[in-house]
C-alpha cells in the first residue's frame, strides 16, 4: 500500500491521495500548468518526493500541500489524509441563493392578492 523509500510520479501522487478524482485529471493540471512542485511547472511524470511542496489549482481552488508520505496506489480517505500536510488557504464561501418565487405560464396576470404577497417575499413595502 504505501512506498516509504523512492520516489513516485506527480500526477500518481496527486492521484493517489484524492486530491483529484482520476489519474488523467491530474495528468491534464501538470501539463496545463495548474500544478507545481517546490514553486516549478512540472512534467506529470517528475519525481516527487518526500518534504516537496504541491500545489494544485484544481475545481475553482488551490490547494498547497506538503508532502509527507509516498504513495503509488490509490488509498482510503483516512490514509490520504496521513500523506500529506494541508498548508491551502481556506475555501471561499459559499453565497446563498434566495428562491426566487416563479409564476407558472399561462396562469394570466397577477391579482393584487398575488401582487402583494410577491412584494411581500421580495422584501419592498409596497407604497409607492
Amino acid at each position: 500500500m504505501a512506498a516509504e523509500e523512492g520516489t513516485v510520479r506527480l500526477d500518481t501522487w496527486i492521484w493517489s491521495v484524492r486530491l483529484t478524482k482520476t489519474r488523467s485529471q491530474a495528468a491534464a493540471a501538470c501539463r496545463a500548468g495548474h500544478a507545481r512542485l517546490n514553486g516549478e511547472r512540472v512534467k506529470p511524470a517528475h519525481a516527487v518526493q518526500a518534504g516537496d511542496e504541491v500545489r494544485l489549482f484544481h475545481a475553482g481552488r488551490e490547494r498547497i500541500v506538503e508532502v509527507s508520505r509516498l504513495v503509488r496506489k490509490r488509498v482510503g480517505p483516512p490514509v490520504a489524509a496521513e500523506c500529506y500536510v494541508d498548508n491551502s488557504p481556506p475555501p471561499p464561501p459559499t453565497v446563498a441563493v434566495l428562491d426566487i418565487p416563479v409564476r407558472d405560464r399561462g396562469t394570466g396576470r397577477p391579482t393584487k392578492r398575488d401582487r402583494r404577497e410577491l412584494d411581500q417575499l421580495r422584501g419592498d413595502i409596497g407604497q409607492r
